[in-house]
């Protein structure tokens, strides 16, 4: 207990000077208009640690639910559908790749799995449901990887509103090594900026509030970050945009600062103490590049019930005990760190439940 007690408050110490050099990075990062959509470092839930890439839409409304009762009146407001909810056919603790159920519309865009998201059968996408999140005062997000994808390519789907198809547009180079169910595309290509435009059109209309798009800041993805900052702003939706994973390199934090609303400071981070020791370093480096609209992200909040159909780990409840949580939930708050929280929420006990809503922390 004094290891912790002096580790935690020489985490505080080092990120003392936070509020100046809050001020001083706000000040120096002219603002534009996306900035006003996150005005503080959003909050909510989302389906990665505990559904992984298999998570339904009765999970997610069971999850909706929860958080409209407990935790909307204490600031907890998005519901993100994590990766691969345009596969019908994935598998827990890890991916399928080998006989995937893809489901795209004609211009090469995912749409959700109807099998496990049935409101979105007849090509109603994700509309029904985040119809659900915002009649329950709600906001709804989903989870993308960065690029166009390749059974779009190899079909030669058409870019919607050109005469190009999706083959034009894209580069094997830099396909991300730990998923391969997309391409690069290259900026500057005709029909480039216009794919991500006929993306983003979509995603608004079906009423989405915010995507993270992965694959995007580590390595960093310059031209495509400045694609999908351009095709968001047309859309005239107010469509929070986070980027993933980390660490996002701190020489890009000024054009991250310019682009997007969150960025991940590091790699996916789970219920090890080890790994939260590192966050007390990575928070003090991240410092000072917090501006309002514009948050460093030290990932999800791996708590409550974890690994029920996750990507790694089995069905438990975090393996951080409750001291190392209010720790965590302590040091995220001090940095104005976004509030993803990872576990299925109505698994929650008493003791999460009060961690989430307590206004001396939120």
């Amino acid at each position: 207990m004094n290891y912790l007690r002096n580790l935690f408050l020489g985490g505080i110490w080092a990120l003392g000077g936070a509020s100046a050099a809050h001020a001083q990075a706000t000040a120096a990062t002219p603002k534009t208009d996306f900035h006003q959509w996150a005005p503080t470092p959003p909050m909510g839930w989302n389906s990665w640690d505990c559904y992984g890439p298999t998570v339904t839409e009765a999970e997610t409304k069971a999850n909706a639910d929860y958080m409209a009762k407990y935790l909307k009146s204490s600031g907890w407001e998005y519901v993100v559908v994590d990766i691969r909810w345009y596969v019908g056919n994935d598998t827990a603790h890890g991916y399928n790749e080998k006989n995937p159920d893809w489901n795209l519309d004609p211009y090469g865009r995912f749409v959700p799995a109807p099998n496990r998201f049935p409101s979105a059968a007849g090509g109603k996408g994700f509309k029904p449901l985040a119809d659900y999140m915002h009649a329950k005062g709600l906001k709804f997000g989903i989870h993308l990887m960065r690029g166009v994808p390749v059974v779009a390519v190899q079909r030669k789907l058409p870019i919607k509103d050109t005469k190009l198809t999706a083959d034009a547009i894209y580069s094997k180079e830099g396909q991300a090594a730990w998923l391969h169910d997309m391409y690069t595309v290259v900026a500057g290509k005709p029909g480039a900026q216009e794919y991500y435009n006929s993306l983003f059109e979509l995603y608004a209309s079906w009423g989405v509030d915010l995507v993270k798009i992965d694959d995007l800041s580590e390595p960093y993805h310059t031209g495509e970050i400045e694609m999908i900052r351009k095709a968001i702003d047309r859309t005239g939706r107010q469509i929070v945009f986070s980027m993933s994973p980390g660490e996002t390199p701190i020489a890009d934090a000024r054009h991250a600062q310019q682009h997007a609303n969150m960025w991940r400071t590091v790699g996916d981070f789970w219920d090890s103490w080890e790994q939260l020791k590192e966050h007390f370093e990575v928070c003090n480096r991240w410092t000072p590049y917090i501006m309002t609209g514009a948050w460093p992200d030290a990932d999800m909040l791996p708590l409550g019930r974890l690994g029920i159909r996750a990507e790694r780990g089995d069905d438990r409840q975090t393996r951080f005990t409750p001291d190392e949580q209010r720790t965590l939930m302590t040091l995220w708050s001090i940095f104005r760190s976004p509030l993803m929280f990872g576990g299925d929420l109505p698994s929650n006990t008493p003791a999460t439940l009060a961690l989430l809503t307590n206004p001396r922390v939120l």
